[in-house]
Parts: structure tokens; C-alpha cells; sequence
């Protein structure tokens, strides 16, 4: 069965699984004891941290692992933040950081601290003058500043290097969030604090990692003990160490071929579901990207059905529309993009992906994605509903027929708009009701996919009301 899902967790590299069970035998004991066994672990704790430092372009003595690359994300942004409490309590960030750090700047928000949010074009990049601006118009004194060096759901790659500058000129340190580029190569640029996670790369799950750059001020919160220099509390797991850091250095040897292969077959899952599939929108920058993964949204399309049907079909993939989310809200990425939700599919190849298995999904994606659309309702493409004909024309451009969608999910809202768009008359308006929060993503990404007029919302008595305007 084709994993698709690399980007979640990627599978076991044999050299991860070589190395953990040899540490298993041989890292057993406590590395910071002095007998035999503890000097034996404490050699292997140092040759990874040696190697883990190695890939990510620090020293040795400035890295520490953490027991998750989430782990490791809190403990920089809180240790860089106490360290700098002197400096101010501003924290800035980019709409579409990992949920870690979204979550680490609401609880410093919550105790007291603010937070400015950098919003990103519909690629899903920042601008690094929008970085400079943020840095420059704060009303209060900047703390830290984090940005991703590649984003998880949409494969954009940020401009680290840029906004390391931007935050170097300014004195305010930078923490790179790597989970999804490491493996790949290091991060360029200057940054202060780095951080990732061995199960990205195909190492075991629970460990990650933490650099902090020498003279950065930073101040570990308690409670701490003396292991991993005071940063990262608790018996480290050896094993689980030496095979994320064997790992590391294994995927790193075989990345530049791999990521030439992956990002041929990334480009034709790209330019090709659009031909296949009506009504797709593939969203991310089409060419400053990881090499191995791509997303598309599906007009008319339950995300949680897609899911299911193409899992039944023996591929695992993942998605950011909202019915596949237990908050029943869209991806916060896809909503800081201003992209369609519905529908979307992450496709991330995982290292030595067949050529075969991309062409099958391809093959199954069209009927797949056909059979939902028909099982909801949705308009067929070959006769588009706004180009239907009302019987009885109305003159009064300003008429505005009215959909009640509420209580109903994505993407009935949008598919109810597509029934009736053609019964109003050039000029006409078409009001939609809906408590779905997917809407406010979803009916202005239709508007412009079918190439009507998108005039705004405003609150109704229940939910919100969406004006779509009907062009000639």
C-alpha cells in the first residue's frame, strides 16, 4: 500500500533501524556515569550529537536533544524568550508556523506577553520585508522572531536567510523551525535557535533536537536537572539518539539524488491532476518548494470522504480541510493563503517512492474524486451551473436570491451557490447563509474559479451571510 504521508511521519530509514538495535546492546547504561557501561553510552551520546551537529551547522556543545521535535520548539521559544525578558516580551511569528509554535505564542499571549502574526502571500511565503516591518513598527521591545524553513502541509520554503538578516540588523534572534527540511540539507542564513524531529527524516519517533548558537541569551525554564546541559530534563533515550542521528546522516548522503527523483514525480503529480481532475486548485509555490511533496484542493469535495475512498484504494495521504479536522475549522495555513479548503489533499513521497505508484494514484484519482462529487450532489463539470439559464429573468440586478446552508458542512455550502448561481440574472446577487467557518475560505476560492464576483460577508442573525455577484 503507497504511503503517501512523509510529511506526518516518515518511515523507518534501515540504517535508523541498524542503529538502534546495535544501541540497544551497547547504550543501555546511564551515560553519565563513570563506570564501563556509562563511558560506553557516554562515547555514543557524544558521536551523535557530533553527527546531529554536523548535519545542522552548529557545534556539538550547542545542541541538546529534546524528547520531540515539538518538545524541542517549546523549550527554545520559552528558554529565548527568559533570556530576553530584558529586551521586551514580543514574540513575532509567521501565519503558518507548525501548530507548536502557534500554541507556544498563545501561552505566552496568555501570560502576559503579545505576539505579532506576518501573514503570507497565496503561496503561503512570507515577505522579508514584512519580517523588516514587523521588527521595526513593534510598538514594544522584540524578544524573539520564528519562521520556518519550509512549510508542512503546502512545501513552500521560506526565506530564512533574508529574515536572519532582517532580525540580525534589528537584534532580535531568529528560531527556525527544520522538522520538514533537515533531511534534506541544512538550513542557509544566520539564525540563533534551530530546531526538528528525527521522525520527519525517517529516524524513530521521540526525539528532537535543539541549537542554540553561542550568544544567544537564553535561560532554560525550571525545573531542569544537569543532563543535556541543563536544557532538555530526563534520562535520554540512547538508542532512539544514535539511530536518529545514524539516520540523519544516511538521508542527508542520499538527498541530492533523491530530491532530483522525488521532485520530477512532485511535478507531474502538479501538472497533472489539474488535466485530470475538473475544478482543482494546486496551491504552494510551484517552484520554491521541498522537492517531495504537493497539495491540491477539490471543488465539491468532502476532504474526509476523499480521504477515506483513496485510503480504501490502498493510498495513505493526509488533508487540510476542515471535515477531516476535529475542530470542524479549516487548516490555518490554507486560511492565512486564502486558498480553497475543501477537498485538499497533501501528497509527500516518502524516499524511494515508485515511479509506478505515483502513475496508479493518478490513475484512481480522477474516478475517486468523480464518485464523492456525485455522492454529495455537486454540479457535473461538463455543464456548469452558473451557466444555466433562468426561466424567468428578473431585470432588477440588485435581486438577491437567498441559500440557507446552515448547519451544513463543506462543501454543501459551496454546492448549494453552484445549483442556483444560474437562476439569478447577469448583475444579480446570490446570498449565502452558513455557520460553517470552511465558507469564509471556500465561497470567495469558488468566485474566483468560476470567475463570479465575490462583494463580502457580513453577520447575519445566525452565522454569516456571503454576497456573490453574478457576472455576464
Amino acid at each position: 500500500m503507497p504511503y503517501f504521508d512523509m510529511a506526518s511521519s516518515a518511515p523507518l530509514h534501515p540504517v535508523a533501524r541498524q542503529a538502534l538495535l546495535a544501541a540497544l546492546d551497547e547504550g543501555w547504561a546511564d551515560p553519565s556515569r563513570l563506570y564501563r557501561e556509562g563511558r560506553r553510552a557516554r562515547l555514543l551520546l557524544n558521536a551523535s550529537r557530533e553527527a546531529a551537529a554536523e548535519a545542522v551547522g552548529c557545534r556539538p556543545d550547542e545542541l541538546v536533544f529534546t524528547p520531540s521535535g515539538t518538545r524541542a520548539v517549546y523549550d527554545g521559544i520559552a528558554g529565548a524568550l527568559a533570556g530576553r525578558r530584558r529586551a521586551g516580551r514580543r514574540l513575532v511569528v509567521s501565519a503558518v508556523e507548525h501548530s507548536s509554535v502557534l500554541h507556544t505564542a498563545a501561552a505566552h499571549e496568555a501570560g502576559g506577553g503579545t505576539v505579532t502574526e506576518v501573514p503570507v502571500d497565496r503561496t503561503g511565503r512570507v515577505a522579508p520585508d514584512a519580517y523588516a516591518a514587523a521588527l521595526r513598527d513593534a510598538p514594544d521591545g522584540v524578544a524573539l522572531a520564528c519562521l520556518q524553513s519550509a512549510n508542512h502541509e503546502v512545501g513552500t520554503l521560506q526565506p530564512v536567510a533574508e529574515a536572519a538578516e532582517e532580525c540580525a540588523a534589528a537584534g532580535v534572534p531568529l528560531l527556525v523551525d527544520a522538522a520538514q527540511s533537515l533531511g534534506w540539507g541544512p538550513v542557509e542564513g544566520n539564525w540563533s535557535l534551530l530546531t526538528a524531529s528525527a521522525h520527519k527524516w525517517g529516524g524513530p519517533a521521540g526525539v528532537g533536537l535543539l541549537a542554540v548558537r553561542k550568544g544567544v541569551r537564553f535561560r532554560t525554564v525550571p525545573p531542569t536537572d544537569e543532563r543535556e546541559s541543563g536544557r532538555s530534563p530526563g534520562f535520554e533515550n540512547l538508542p532512539a539518539i544514535v539511530a536518529a542521528a545514524a539516520s540523519l546522516r544516511a538521508v542527508r548522503a542520499e538527498a541530492v539524488a533523491e530530491a532530483e527523483r522525488l521532485r520530477g514525480l512532485v511535478d507531474r503529480v502538479r501538472a497533472r491532476v489539474p488535466e485530470l481532475v475538473p475544478d482543482v486548485e494546486v496551491v504552494g509555490d510551484p517552484e520554491r518548494r521541498l522537492p517531495h511533496l504537493v497539495t491540491f484542493s477539490c471543488l465539491y469535495v468532502d476532504g474526509e470522504a476523499l480521504l477515506h475512498e483513496l485510503d480504501r484504494a490502498e493510498f495513505s495521504v493526509s488533508s487540510g480541510s476542515s471535515c477531516t479536522s476535529s475542530t470542524l475549522t479549516p487548516s490555518h495555513v490554507l486560511r492565512a493563503m486564502e486558498v480553497l479548503s475543501e477537498g485538499n489533499v497533501r501528497v509527500s513521497l516518502p524516499r524511494g517512492t515508485a515511479e509506478a505508484e505515483v502513475e496508479r494514484f493518478l490513475e484512481v484519482l480522477p474516478g475517486v474524486v468523480a464518485q464523492v462529487r456525485e455522492r454529495l450532489g455537486a454540479p457535473k463539470p461538463a455543464e456548469p451551473a452558473e451557466a444555466a439559464v433562468a426561466p424567468d429573468p428578473v431585470p432588477e440586478p440588485e435581486v438577491a436570491l437567498v441559500v440557507d446552508s446552515l448547519g451544513k458542512r463543506c462543501p454543501i455550502p459551496v454546492i448549494e451557490l453552484a445549483k442556483v448561481i444560474g437562476q439569478v440574472p447577469a448583475g444579480g446577487v446570490v446570498v449565502v447563509l452558513s455557520d460553517d467557518e470552511a465558507a469564509r475560505l471556500d465561497i470567495p476560492a469558488w468566485c474566483e474559479m468560476r470567475g463570479q464576483t465575490y462583494e463580502g460577508e457580513r453577520t447575519a442573525d445566525r452565522g454569516v451571510a456571503y454576497r456573490v455577484r453574478r457576472r455576464a
